[in-house]
């Protein structure tokens, strides 16, 4: 088996957590591919000597790898899209930080999980993306051109709100005056689009979520279209320019500039234990249940 590993930084109270997942593979003659600046991170702190294969960006992977080991929390899964993007590879979080809706393996359960891994007790669960393009094209979304959880478009330079006119299919929905607009996948429901005020939807829901960021209009609500909807903006503002965002990229584009929002041709492949289920992170998350009067 070939594995490859990612994490963004070294968690100080992690060490032993991350080195029980390398003895775990290890044990059981895995053959590891660690990014090159988190290998750094591991012989910095870690005083881990062994040599690893590494890798770099995108072009040093490819379909041979068996699975993708992520290490650190939410952020960290966004930034392993980058890397993974249509290989397929399928991907298990392993949560080093808080409590997230992506990275579901505790670190206290490492060893478990690699277990879980081994026994074929898992299920590899299909998560949407979005994929955006733009008239005229900008080269700083030519290639990096998805997000796992929302593409976002938002006012820039000004305390003024913004113009969002909304096209699904080429037919006018309505313009949202507001600080911004976000349009969400099911993964991406219970980020900024639930702080904002829309719902959640579970992974295999086949939709997305159209959600306006605090609007001027209080009838302006979060709307839920299916996911095969094509999705225009036109955005208009006080200033010359406006931010779209994907996940945690952010670039800037002239107000000229019309955004078009479509699923991705491929999806992100998340590993789900059968010890640890969407529902039950949902329950830990929000806290349901914790009221002593239900």
């Amino acid at each position: 088996m070939k594995v490859g590993l990612f994490g963004q930084f070294y968690h100080s109270d992690s060490e032993k957590y991350v080195l029980t997942l390398l003895e775990a593979l290890e044990e059981r003659e895995v053959e590891i591919v660690v990014e090159v600046k988190y290998l750094e991170h591991l012989r910095r702190f870690l005083k881990v000597e062994k040599n690893y294969g590494t890798f770099a960006s995108f072009e040093d992977l490819d379909e041979g790898y068996d699975l993708f080991f992520s290490v650190g929390g939410d952020g960290t899964i966004l930034r392993t899209v980058l890397y993974i993007r249509d290989l397929g590879i399928p991907v298990l979080g392993i949560n080093t930080g808080r409590l997230g809706f992506l990275a579901t393996v505790q670190k206290e359960h490492i060893r478990e999980a690699v277990d879980s891994v081994f026994s074929g007790t898992y299920e590899v669960v299909g998560r949407t993306l979005l994929q955006i393009s733009t008239r005229p094209e900008n080269e700083a979304l030519a290639e990096i051109n998805f997000a796992l959880n929302e593409v976002a478009v938002n006012r820039k330079d000004t305390a003024s709100m913004i113009t969002v006119a909304t096209y699904l299919n080429d037919e006018y929905l309505t313009s949202y005056w507001a600080d911004g607009l976000i349009i969400a996948t099911p993964t991406g429901s219970t980020g900024y689009s639930l702080s904002c005020g829309g719902p959640v939807l579970t992974p295999d829901a086949t939709g997305l979520v159209i959600t306006p960021i605090a609007p001027h209009n209080l009838n302006a609500r979060p709307l839920v279209i299916p996911d095969d909807t094509e999705i225009r903006l036109k955005v208009s503002g006080r200033e010359n320019n406006y931010l779209v965002s994907l996940d945690s990229r952010v670039a800037t584009l002239p107000e000229e500039t019309e955004i078009i929002i479509r699923k991705a041709p491929f999806a992100m492949r998340m590993v789900e234990l059968r010890s640890e289920s969407f529902l039950k992170t949902l329950r830990n998350k929000l806290l349901w249940g914790e009221d002593k009067r239900n």
